[in-house]
């Protein structure tokens, strides 16, 4: 089963041969590999590449393991140039390098070659990487499945196929399994085996039960305000453990270094300021937040909310929380400030996009419920709201555009609608 990936295949398709190096970056299995080694690759065949101009070698792979030392790789790469025509270099889970920085620093000086490489770790690769180069770096995040990409593939239909996909996420090896037991074994072995292992050994985190339990409040509250002062009175007041805030930002940093949780601020829209704290977090993949829980708590309200966010990240937005400051009277005529939350402000670019999600809207209350922060807003950027229900776009009197969350989803240019 090809699962096409042509928003990033077309990414790395624009930079083809630019004089950067492709760093491509992610969630350690979500598909960055397949991307470059097959989709990728193929696209290259196909256009008449040969292939001893394509040098491929993954890093994390035993075979390759003599590799890792910086000056066989700069060798073999050199042996396996024989001409002066453009070879295409493919470095998988850079990581594994030693002084991979250097290395490719130094492939740089090679005036045939194309680099791309992938990595799995934000902090030892993509800022590394484009503070080492000084804009030589070129990055391309991969994420997993969005619903669009999972759908395409699924052969039910597409209620079956929303259920299937807020249960068990958009990881792409979960769709290969077909029993449900499975696919749970599947994302809790990468929680574990691969995620967790990766942390505790990279950090020498020597406290294991400390990073668990964040993990598991978190997977929680996701979609909550929280910070580490208030993570760290948890800890004392539920678990009866002592942990400091510092402590707990360290173990937050790390989690979304690995691109397991993704922190969003808060944003003051008349103010036109970030508060810093308290921040929200979501998961990259939500699979992986309900195999966390053992499948407890998956609230479809909450979830949605999660690949809502996701699926703007997946375009490119740049996303917020959005904060709307009012003035009003209680009923004793004292003037009060309000504070009326907006799910999501998405800019990219001069486009900026003010999103509520909305799990449903089946009375006058609960409307006005979720669009209280819209109508507060008084510039002229669109105003949204994503609905569970499968219904078409369509504007109120206030220009307010409701739309169903299949129709946002699937429809690529949806926010424009």
């Amino acid at each position: 089963m090809e699962i096409k990936r042509d928003n990033y295949l077309e990414q790395l398709k624009a930079r083809e041969n630019n004089g950067l190096i492709k760093v491509i970056t992610g969630l350690r299995r979500c598909g960055k590999s397949y991307l470059l080694f097959n989709l990728f690759y193929n696209y290259l065949i196909e256009k008449g590449i040969n292939k001893s101009h394509i040098i491929a070698i993954a890093l994390d792979d035993l075979t390759n393991e003599k590799l890792r030392d910086p000056y066989e790789m700069l060798n073999y790469i050199k042996d396996c140039i024989k001409d002066n025509n453009l070879y295409y270099i493919f470095l998988d889970e850079i990581q594994y390098l030693q002084r991979f920085e250097e290395v490719l620093n130094s492939l740089l000086h090679i005036k045939n070659v194309d680099i791309y490489v992938t990595g799995s770790n934000s902090k030892l690769l993509s800022k590394d990487v484009i503070t080492e180069f000084r804009g030589r770096g070129d990055e391309i995040r991969v994420y997993p499945l969005s619903f669009k990409e999972f759908f395409s593939v699924y052969s039910g239909t597409i209620d079956e196929a929303w259920d299937e996909y807020f249960n068990y996420g958009g990881m792409p090896l979960v769709l290969s399994y077909k029993d449900p037991t499975k696919k749970v074994d599947y994302l809790k072995g990468l929680f574990d085996k691969v995620y967790i292992s990766d942390i505790l050994e990279r950090y020498n985190i020597k406290n294991k039960t400390e990073l668990n339990e964040l993990l598991n409040i978190l997977s929680s509250d996701i979609g909550s305000l929280t910070n580490p002062l208030k993570l760290s009175k948890v800890f004392s007041s539920l678990k009866g453990t002592k942990i400091s805030d510092k402590t707990i930002n360290r173990y937050m940093k790390y989690l979304e270094d690995a691109y397991l949780l993704s922190k969003v601020q808060r944003y003051d829209i008349k103010g036109k300021k970030y508060i810093n704290s308290p921040y929200k977090y979501y998961f990259e993949d939500i699979g992986l937040r309900n195999a966390r829980l053992n499948f407890r708590q998956v609230e479809e309200n909450h979830i949605m909310e999660n690949i809502i966010y996701n699926e703007l990240k997946i375009r490119g937005y740049i996303v917020d929380i959005g904060i709307v400051n009012v003035y009003d009277y209680n009923k004793k005529g004292k003037r009060i400030l309000k504070n009326y939350e907006v799910d999501f402000l998405a800019s990219k670019g001069n486009n900026k996009y003010y999103i509520q999600s909305a799990f449903s809207i089946n009375d006058i209350n609960k409307l006005e419920q979720e669009t209280n922060s819209l109508n507060n807003i008084k510039d002229s950027f669109k105003k949204i709201v994503i609905v569970r229900n499968n219904i078409k776009p369509r504007k109120d009197e206030n220009g307010i555009t409701t739309i169903g969350l299949y129709n946002f989803l699937l429809e690529e240019n949806s926010l424009y609608l």
